[in-house]
C-alpha cells in the first residue's frame, strides 16, 4: 500500500468517488449528470490518498487554518464551536474508502496519515465531522465526540475532536505494533516525517545522522553543508581551543570542581553581575528542564511567544503537562513581538509564567531590551518570566536584560554559550536571577554538572574579550550577502534576521518545505523546515544558518536546484 499526497490525476478519481459515495450510496448530495462531485475548499484544502497496485482506494481530505474557512463553517457558527477560531486546529474531512475495499486497513492508515501531516505542521487540535456508520473507527483512533450533531442531506454527522498530542501518544503506545507495521509494509510518501520521534519533539541536526551518530566516518563532516543548527560558522577562542588540548589525558582524566566555581566567577567578571546571581548547566535545555520542573505542574499556566523555540513547547506540554498558551506573533507584522500586548496579555496574573526568546528563533527579530523590561516591570508579583538570550550577542550586549533579572525575583534570563562562543560541542549555558532564586537553581545543580572540558573553554572564551566581536560583526556580513544570493529564487520571499540565520518562506502554490528540504539533502545540504514549530508557517517555511562564503554559495546552489526539481512538480502533488 502506498499512502501520498494526490496528484491531478488522483482528484479526477477523487471527485467521482465523491459522487459514488455521498450522492449516489448516502444521499448525502444531490446525483448530478456529471457524476462528480466538489466543493468550495478543493482549492484550498490538501488530499491524501491510499493506493495498491490496482490504483487508489480511499482518500481524506484536510483543511488547515490557513485555507480560511472550514468545511464545518456551512453548518455550524464559530460561537457555536469557538475552537475553529484557534490557529492550531486543522479539519479532518470525507474519509472515503472504495465500496470493495473498506474491511482493508486503508481508513485507518489514511487518519494516521492525516495527522501526521497535521502534526507536520504544528497542529495541536483535529476536528472532524464522523458520520454515524464510522463512528467506531474515529472513537477507535482517538476522537470524541464534542455533542453536536449535523444533518445534512440523509446522513448524519457527529462533530469529534482530539488533541494532537494525545493521538501521537497513541501512536507510539497503544498502536505501536501497528504503526511498525505500517513502517515495514507501506510506501510512505507523504509530505511528513512517517512517525513522530520517541520524545514527540521536533528538533534540527538531522545533518549529524548524514555525517554518523556512530562517529565512524566523521569525515563525512567535511562534505555535508550543516545549515539545519544555529552552530557558528566560526572557530571558537584560540585560547578555549588551547585550553581543550593542551593535556588531553589530563582533562579527560580528571574530576572538573564540583560547582564550577571558576567559571561563575569568570561569568560574573565579564558581565559585571553579582557572582551570588549565576547558576550553570549544561546548556539551556539543562537549565531549562532543571528550572521548569521546579516551577511548574500540570495546574500551571504558561504563555509561549509563537512561533518560538520548540524545547519550551516540549518541557511545559508534553514533560511537564502545563496549560499553554500561545502569544501569537504576525508573519503580515513581521514577526514583530509587540511588547505592549504582550504586557496586557498577562496583566491580570493568570500565568505562571511567560517564555520569551529575545531574539527570537526561529523568526529572527528582537525586540528592544527597554520595551520588554517594561512589559516586565507592568505584571504582577506571582507572573515569573524567563528570558532566552542565545543570540543576544548580535544586537549588543548592552541589549541584555541580565542586570534586571539580578535585582527582580519575576526575571530569569537564560544565556547559552553554544551560539555566540563557538562552544555547542562542549554544552554550557547560565541563567542570571535574583539572588534567593539563583541558589535555589544551584542546589537542584548535581555536582559535576559540566565537565572538565566544557568549563575550561567557557572560562577561556569568556577571558578571550577581543576574539569574538568582528566575528559577530562578520557574520552580519555573511548573513545579508547570503540574503542578496538567495534573492533570486523565484517568488521565494527571504526573510533576514539580527542573528546567524535567515528563512526561506516558499510560495503557497509551491513545494513545502518538507520536500524542499528533502531535495537539498540531495546535495549534502541541510537545512531546517520549520513546519512542526507553528502553524503560522503553513508548512512552507524553511531556516538556513549562516556559514562562511564557500558554504554558503553550496547552501545557494541547493536551493536554486531544489526550486528546479520540485516546481515542475507542484501541481502533481508536491504542495
Amino acid at each position: 500500500m502506498q499512502v501520498r499526497n494526490a496528484t491531478p490525476e488522483d482528484r479526477t478519481w477523487i471527485h467521482k468517488l465523491r459522487h459514488r459515495v455521498y450522492a449516489e450510496e448516502l444521499g448525502q448530495h444531490p446525483v448530478n449528470a456529471d457524476g462528480v462531485l466538489v466543493d468550495a475548499l478543493d482549492g484550498r484544502n490538501v488530499y491524501l490518498v491510499a493506493a495498491d497496485a490496482d490504483g487508489p482506494v480511499g482518500f481524506v481530505s484536510l483543511t488547515p487554518p490557513w485555507a480560511g474557512s472550514f468545511g464545518l463553517d456551512k453548518y455550524l457558527g464559530r460561537e457555536e464551536l469557538p475552537l475553529l477560531d484557534e490557529p492550531d486546529v486543522f479539519e479532518v474531512r470525507i474519509l472515503t474508502v472504495e465500496p470493495g475495499r473498506r474491511s482493508a486497513g486503508a481508513a485507518t492508515l489514511l487518519m494516521y496519515a492525516a495527522m501526521r501531516w497535521i502534526a507536520g505542521r504544528a497542529g495541536r487540535t483535529i476536528v472532524a465531522m464522523g458520520r454515524d456508520d464510522l463512528l467506531d473507527l474515529y472513537r477507535g483512533v482517538g476522537l470524541v465526540p464534542t455533542g453536536r450533531v449535523i444533518t445534512s442531506g440523509t446522513v448524519r454527522f457527529e462533530v469529534m475532536t482530539a488533541s494532537v498530542a494525545d493521538l501521537t501518544a497513541l501512536a507510539l503506545g497503544p498502536f505501536a505494533s501497528l504503526v511498525q507495521q505500517w513502517r515495514d509494509e507501506v510506501d510512505w510518501q507523504v509530505d511528513t516525517p512517517f512517525a513522530p520521534r520517541a520524545d514527540g519533539c521536533e528538533h534540527g541536526g538531522a545533518s549529524f545522522g548524514a555525517i554518523g551518530t556512530d562517529f565512524r566516518t566523521l569525515e563525512r563532516r567535511r562534505e555535508v553543508a550543516v545549515a539545519d543548527v544555529l552552530d557558528a560558522w566560526f572557530p571558537p577562542s584560540p585560547h578555549a581551543q588551547a585550553a581543550l588540548t593542551e593535556d588531553v589525558a589530563w582533562m579527560t582524566r580528571s574530576s572538573p570542581p564540583t560547582d564550577a566555581g571558576g567559571l561563575l566567577d569568570a561569568i560574573a567578571e565579564a558581565r559585571d553581575l553579582p557572582v551570588d546571581s549565576l547558576a550553570v548547566g549544561a546548556g539551556s535545555s539543562d537549565l531549562v528542564f532543571r528550572a521548569f520542573g521546579q516551577w511548574l505542574s500540570r495546574e500551571s499556566r504558561v504563555l509561549l511567544v509563537d512561533p518560538g523555540y520548540g524545547e519550551y513547547a516540549h518541557v511545559t506540554e508534553r514533560v511537564i503537562g502545563c496549560q499553554v498558551d500561545r502569544f501569537r506573533l504576525r508573519h503580515a507584522e513581521g514577526w514583530r513581538l509587540d511588547t505592549e500586548r504582550l504586557a496586557a496579555a498577562v496583566r491580570d496574573g493568570a500565568y505562571d509564567l511567560v517564555v520569551v526568546v529575545n531574539p527570537n528563533n526561529p523568526t529572527g527579530r528582537h525586540a528592544p531590551a527597554a520595551e520588554l523590561r517594561a512589559a516586565v516591570e507592568a505584571s504582577p508579583a506571582g507572573t515569573r518570566w524567563w528570558v532566552d538570550e542565545a543570540y543576544v550577542g548580535y544586537v549588543g550586549l548592552h541589549e541584555s536584560l541580565a542586570p534586571f533579572a539580578a535585582t527582580d525575583p519575576r526575571l530569569v534570563v537564560c544565556t547559552s554559550m553554544s551560539k555566540m562562543y563557538a562552544l555547542s560541542g562542549v554544552r554550557a549555558a547560565y541563567l542570571v536571577a535574583e539572588p534567593t532564586v539563583a541558589a535555589t537553581m544551584r542546589r537542584l545543580t548535581p555536582p559535576w554538572q559540566l565537565g572538565l572540558p566544557a568549563q575550561l573553554a567557557a572560562v577561556a572564551a569568556l577571558r578571550d574579550v577581543d576574539h569574538y566581536p568582528p566575528l559577530w560583526q562578520r557574520t552580519h556580513d555573511l548573513r545579508e550577502a547570503l540574503v542578496a544570493d538567495l534573492a533570486v529564487l523565484d517568488e521565494v520571499q527571504v526573510e533576514s534576521s539580527v542573528a546567524n540565520f535567515v528563512c526561506l518562506r516558499l510560495p503557497a502554490d509551491g513545494p513545502s518545505a518538507t520536500r524542499f528540504v528533502e531535495q537539498c539533502r540531495q546535495d549534502d545540504v541541510y537545512v531546517r523546515d520549520l513546519s512542526p514549530l507553528s502553524p503560522s508557517y503553513e508548512g512552507r517555511t524553511v531556516r538556513i544558518a549562516v556559514r562562511e562564503e564557500a558554504e554558503n554559495a553550496r547552501i545557494v546552489a541547493a536551493c536554486l536546484r531544489a526550486m528546479e526539481v520540485l516546481r515542475p512538480s507542484v501541481r502533481a502533488g508536491a504542495s
